[in-house]
């Protein structure tokens, strides 16, 4: 069922599954009742440089702080400390929303380069302009749109 009153609180834009990013994440964090370590397996399904959504067979906590372990090919491995916003759950299936509360900035700017460069993008597309792609493209080595052309990034 969906919210009657869906009010959107992202402040940046935020990039879907694409080629290459489709990478396990490992969400560590301490359990509140028993104190201890918890490590979970998870799938990204979106990215920005202030959160992230992802897919996960394993229940995630909705607690305090965990630290999450992630390697992106445009960016490479890195860590993240984070909280849990929400968590649905369809069938076995969870799907988590998670909030950065310690990223380094560099990992940021890479992320958000990339995210406003996809979302340009796809103005270009909705527009049918006749060159969507750019040569200084974030997104291009990942990108896997029908509209990408591979002569622009040689």
């Amino acid at each position: 069922m969906a919210d009657k009153k869906f009010v959107e609180r992202r402040k940046h834009q935020r990039v879907p599954v694409i080629n290459n990013i489709v990478e396990p994440i490992d969400l560590v964090y301490q359990d509140e009742s028993t104190g201890e370590k918890v490590e979970i397996a998870a799938v990204l399904a979106d990215l920005s440089s202030t959160g992230m959504r992802i897919v996960s067979f394993l229940k995630a906590p909705v607690c305090g702080n965990m630290q999450i372990k992630m390697q992106l090919p445009f960016i490479g491995k890195f860590e993240v400390e984070a909280k849990t916003s929400w968590i649905r759950q369809k069938g076995p299936v969870y799907t988590i929303g998670i909030e950065f509360i310690k990223i380094a900035p560099a990992v940021a700017a890479k992320i958000q380069a990339m995210a406003d460069d996809y979302a340009d993008c796809n103005t270009r597309i909705l527009l049918r302009l006749p060159e969507v792609c750019t040569p200084n493209c974030k997104c291009a080595p990942v990108c896997s749109k029908l509209h990408k052309d591979i002569t622009v990034h040689k």
